[in-house]
């Protein structure tokens, strides 16, 4: 008898994804299985690449922008953010004043519409039909500012290298000021409908548990990282635009596990909104691109040829502020809504990089799914993949 159920008791493998919806596109995971219990996870990603870094090689540095907006391609606005300031470290160009705000305006917008995508997904695949309906009622919303402030919704190209594409109208700051007034009321219905319910809290409390130095060594970033208690935001250690100007709190978990991640994501959308309300009401007058911008003067050339051995070894990190462009070497890095969007040029003083790389917080985060998935439940990995929030757009680039 004992021999027949040992016989029996064999791992079965599967595959959950590339089709299954809750895969948010097109990752696969290979799941060795012990009955309900995963054994091994390994995530496999590719089926969705495009080559953006080294199509970006081939490219001038103004027209690679439209490839940033397909990387994450719910938070558009933050990735060209991340583009522009790289280039504009490389260059020595500084946006003015007032496109710094509008910058800072849009990517927190960015931020809320992520993260309502993300809540509304995430509660979908562990089965709260309700909260996705209400969350695209807010998104449309955004989307409807983003329209009246550019003409796009989605993959928008509004930042430009020196600035903003244009200035921001007065209906359109009218109609910020109301959504920030109105949205906090929509956050408590989203609460009211899964914080303390009983299904939602038996799916998330104690799932996919990380603690804090584990996090950082996976390279965990964003809200993942802050669910583990480490207070680590690159707009507050490493301002950009006018993170510096402004005040709020970065919210972090204590447990590390599913519902921590969910919390923090609630209470930045909170801080969005805080930040929003500040940088309207010190919107500064002037210009929003540099005067230099579009002529895109090149880096030294002759400094960046003699220096080219040495260079590709040197890694240079510019945490505020303009770069002269002679090292022909950067590494500019955000607080994207997924987590830390890093873009690294490697200039030969041509008019398009001689190497690109980005890094991008979701591939980080696929990596660690094994982490957190090895030893739980299959539907466990459901709740751990909703919760590091990632897109595959950016993660195969």
């Amino acid at each position: 008898m004992a021999t027949a159920q040992k016989k029996l008791k064999k791992e079965l493998t599967i595959n959950l994804g590339p089709q299954h919806p809750s895969t948010h596109g097109v990752l696969r995971l290979v799941l060795d299985l012990d009955g309900e219990t995963v054994v091994k996870c390994t995530p496999h990603v590719g089926y969705l690449h495009r080559g953006t870094e080294k199509l970006g090689e081939n490219s001038t540095y103004l027209s690679a922008m439209p490839l940033m907006d397909r990387l994450d391609y719910v938070s558009s606005m933050t990735n060209d953010v991340a583009y522009c300031l790289a280039v504009e470290r490389l260059f020595g160009i500084m946006a003015p004043e007032r496109a710094q705000y509008i910058r800072t305006i849009v990517s927190e917008m960015t931020r809320i519409s992520s993260h309502i995508l993300w809540l509304g997904t995430h509660a979908l695949d562990i089965g709260a039909m309700t909260v996705f309906l209400y969350s695209f009622r807010e998104r449309e919303w955004i989307l409807d500012l983003f329209e009246m402030l550019c003409g796009a919704r989605l993959t928008v190209s509004y930042p430009r290298i020196g600035g903003v594409r244009n200035d921001v109208s007065q209906e359109f700051i009218d109609s910020l000021y109301k959504f920030t007034a109105e949205f906090p009321a929509r956050i408590l219905e989203y609460e009211t409908l899964i914080d303390q319910n009983r299904i939602w809290l038996q799916r998330t409390k104690g799932i996919g548990v990380i603690s804090a130095e584990e996090a950082i060594n996976w390279g965990l970033s964003g809200p993942t990282l802050r669910g583990s208690g480490v207070t680590y935001d690159i707009r507050k250690h490493f301002p950009y635009d006018a993170y510096d100007k402004v005040d709020f709190d970065v919210p972090v978990g204590q447990h590390g596990d599913v519902y921590d991640r969910y919390r923090c994501r609630m209470e930045e959308m909170r801080q969005s909104i805080r930040i929003i309300r500040q940088c309207l009401e010190k919107l500064p007058r002037g210009p929003v691109m540099a005067p230099d911008a579009p002529k895109l003067t090149l880096p030294a050339k002759e400094k960046v040829l003699a220096d080219m051995e040495s260079m590709i070894h040197h890694f240079v990190l510019i945490t505020k502020g303009p770069m002269t462009g002679q090292s022909g070497e950067v590494y500019s890095a955000i607080e994207a809504p997924k987590g830390e969007l890093g873009i690294y040029f490697v200039s030969d003083g041509t008019g398009k990089p001689y190497r690109m790389r980005l890094r991008s917080p979701s591939f980080v985060h696929v990596s660690a799914l094994p982490r957190l998935s090895e030893g739980a439940l299959v539907a466990d990995v459901i709740a751990n993949i909703g919760s590091v929030d990632v897109v595959l757009g950016e993660c195969d680039r």
